[in-house]
């Protein structure tokens, strides 16, 4: 197979993959328990980075509209930002870790992903240097 800049196979190379990333920020506070202690309330300003994958373009070139992905995105975040995690679903019935905050935006995404467009991973950074991922296992729809 020929190797070029389009994307197709080349030899001793993994096959074509499209990646998009889209990033949100928002405000929150939360005390996680670790070992059985909660620790203090504290807030941070979480960035969210979603990464989202596929094989193939559609007629326009395009992996997905962006715009429909943000939106699923902003819904999701919207009800976290400016809150209490412990207090606001389902981080009132779970830990709000980073790791579990990624994986319930990786959850809630993946049945809104277009055909072909699978949630690759969801990055949820706490702090600087401090940050969590979750890549769902066969995610794609």
């Amino acid at each position: 197979m020929r190797c070029h800049a389009w994307g197709y196979m080349c030899a001793g190379y993994t096959p074509a993959m499209y990646e998009l990333e889209i990033r949100r920020r928002f405000s929150a506070a939360h005390a996680i328990l670790m070992r059985g202690v909660r620790e203090p309330v504290h807030g941070h300003d979480w960035e969210v980075t979603v990464t989202v994958s596929g094989d193939r373009l559609d007629a326009d070139g395009l992996l997905c509209d962006f715009h429909a992905i943000e939106r699923q995105l902003d819904a999701i975040v919207r009800p976290m930002d400016s809150r209490h995690l412990n207090e606001t679903p389902p981080f009132d019935r779970i830990n709000p870790t980073a790791e579990h905050v990624a994986k319930f935006i990786a959850d809630t995404l993946v049945p809104h992903m277009p055909d072909g467009v699978r949630v690759a991973s969801v990055r949820v950074t706490e702090a600087p240097g401090c940050a969590a991922r979750f890549m769902p296992a066969g995610a794609s729809r």
